[in-house]
């Protein structure tokens, strides 16, 4: 229940399990291009560098930079982490002790089944009646309706005994409102929510899905939840503000956020997303946690109608609740939500003794697509997301897009891709060049490349200086005309500069993977999406644009350019 303002900047840890705040801004692939000049000089500059071979640290002999010509100085990406913060420890039922208690207690389900329809039941009627008939939902829900409410409220806590929940054990107490009016906990399952509604009966933060959800959608929409849209900036901004209204406005229930955006295991707190920290707000942390042995109550990648199984074929389930001491914001404006919200962490981080990572809600959704394309170990295929947010900023949706090009180049077991279908889903020629750029991703020196790679060498190609200034350079160059299209013959003859003995279907498949429009020409708005989409096919025009004897043409829209 958690793109800018609500769902970053992200907060991230400085090393692999050290928390710390990272700040991330929204692209924009039409903004104004960097102060840097792009020139012909530059670039020869850059490409007489290039042709020397460097000594990594490792010891080996790294290829030519074929990036060097954008201001590029070679790719770096972290190691792998060990950390799997949504992987559920218990996805099956094994064990002869689990087969035995689970055959037992199906008479017992089935009582808790009746009882859980029961009390969602008679919720949602409780629910229809306190929201008959009111308009003014811009306002505090009025007392007389919020008392209907604890009809709701009591139906909730039969929920959680029918889920396995007979007692809930506290540690601490609930902050008064006018302290903190802002809550804050960590994400594991959908039991919290239930639980909070029952507890606290405050104001939430959820996303605009949750609405159409059957029975659910109409309980959260009594609790006057602030919906927001994560794709959506106007939303995020929107979703701001009205909770800094709310949190003034001591007549509304306090506001609770998950601001980790998602559910975890348990096992880690990940990246904390900064829209519960902007208000400024005095903030109470409240931690969860599932002790357990046999089943792991985690969401993860399980089906709801699956976990829901499983606990209802439990004879107890645990849970403890403790609730924080309040954390106030810094007095420093500049650093206040950024240091806020790494203060809330470190101490969330402490009591559930965990570790911080740098995953993020972009995690999950680049698990879920590996998972949806039937990968073996879709586990490979999380990078940190709040990292390459924080370092490229590329966003989860962007990711996601370059995930699925890399799931299409076959990658094995391992999540690692060989040269030649690196080559052959980015429609290039096997060549000096290409091996260039494979080899600029391999940074491991060990003939194939992880998705991890792949998604960083594409973001620092995308964010070098002179990109842009590159893209409009080599679209001059196609543009032979001067009519703002390229048509297949200007593209194939710029093309054999760099691949001289280019067929003519390899000339094809190049030229349609930049026709994204399919009319049989390459508009300015193709040329820049497709590179925007395949950041590293720029080396392909490099040996045109690093070309000594330039046209007036170019030298032209170069000091326009500048």
């Amino acid at each position: 229940m958690a793109e800018r303002d609500l769902t970053s900047p992200l907060l991230s840890p400085r090393s692999s399990y050290q928390p710390q705040t990272v700040l991330t801004v929204q692209d924009d692939q039409n903004s104004e291009p960097s102060n840097q000049q792009f020139s012909p000089q530059t670039a020869i500059t850059h490409e007489n560098q290039n042709h020397s071979h460097i000594h990594s640290q490792n010891g080996h002999v790294s290829s030519p930079n074929p990036y060097e010509f954008l201001g590029s100085g070679g790719l770096s990406v972290p190691a792998p982490t060990t950390a799997d913060p949504f992987r559920n420890g218990t996805p099956y039922v094994s064990g002869v002790y689990e087969v035995i208690k689970t055959v037992l207690c199906l008479p017992i389900a089935l009582v808790r089944l009746v009882l859980f329809g029961s009390s969602l039941a008679v919720g949602y009627i409780a629910t229809r009646i306190a929201l008959a008939g009111w308009k003014d939902k811009q306002n505090p829900m009025p007392r007389c309706r919020s008392r209907l409410m604890w009809v709701t409220r009591v139906c909730a806590r039969f929920i959680l005994f029918s889920f396995g929940y007979h007692w809930i054990r506290r540690k601490g107490k609930p902050a008064p409102r006018e302290l903190a009016p802002i809550v804050v906990s960590n994400h594991v399952s959908y039991i919290e929510p239930i639980f909070y509604f029952y507890e606290l009966f405050p104001t939430i933060v959820a996303s605009e899905s949750h609405d159409s959800i059957p029975f659910v959608g109409t309980i959260i929409r009594a609790m006057q939840v602030i919906y927001v849209n994560r794709v959506s900036a106007t939303s995020r901004k929107a979703a701001i503000n009205e909770i800094k209204r709310r949190a003034l406005c001591h007549t509304f229930p306090r506001v609770l956020l998950f601001p980790e955006g998602t559910t975890t295991n348990g096992k880690f707190l990940i990246s904390f997303q900064l829209g519960a920290f902007i208000a400024g707000h005095p903030i109470q942390p409240i931690i969860v946690r599932y002790p357990h042995v046999h089943f792991d109550q985690s969401w993860g990648l399980i089906s709801l109608a699956k976990l829901m199984f499983r606990m209802f074929t439990q004879f107890h389930n645990f849970i403890e609740v403790e609730y924080l001491p309040i954390i106030m914001p810094s007095d420093n404006q500049n650093q206040n939500a950024v240091r806020f919200a790494e203060r809330t962490g470190q101490a969330m981080a402490s009591a559930l003794n965990v570790v911080q990572t740098s995953h993020s809600y972009g995690d999950l959704m680049l698990l879920m697509k590996a998972a949806q394309l039937q990968q073996e170990n879709p586990w490979n295929y999380m990078v940190e997301m709040a990292k390459i947010e924080s370092l490229y900023h590329i966003s989860s949706v962007e990711a996601v897009d370059f995930l699925d090009k890399f799931l299409s180049m076959n990658p094995d077991p391992s999540g690692c891709v060989k040269l030649l279908d690196f080559l052959r889903v980015l429609q290039l020629k096997p060549c000096t060049l290409s091996e260039e750029i494979f080899g600029f991703l391999d940074v491991e020196k060990n003939g194939s490349i992880t998705f991890k790679q792949f998604l960083f060498g594409a973001a620092h190609v995308l964010n070098q200086p002179l990109f842009r200034q590159a893209c409009e350079l080599a679209f001059g160059e196609c543009d032979a005309d001067g009519d703002n299209y390229c048509r297949k013959k200007e593209f194939a003859d710029i093309l054999r500069r760099t691949f001289p003995d280019l067929k003519d279907d390899e000339v094809h498949g190049l030229f349609n993977q930049f026709d994204t429009d399919n009319d049989g020409r390459i508009s300015r708005d193709d040329f820049f999406y497709c590179l925007r989409k395949n950041p590293l096919l720029i080396a392909v025009f490099s040996p045109r644009l690093l070309h000594k004897n330039s046209s007036k043409a170019r030298d032209k829209m170069v000091e326009d350019i500048v």
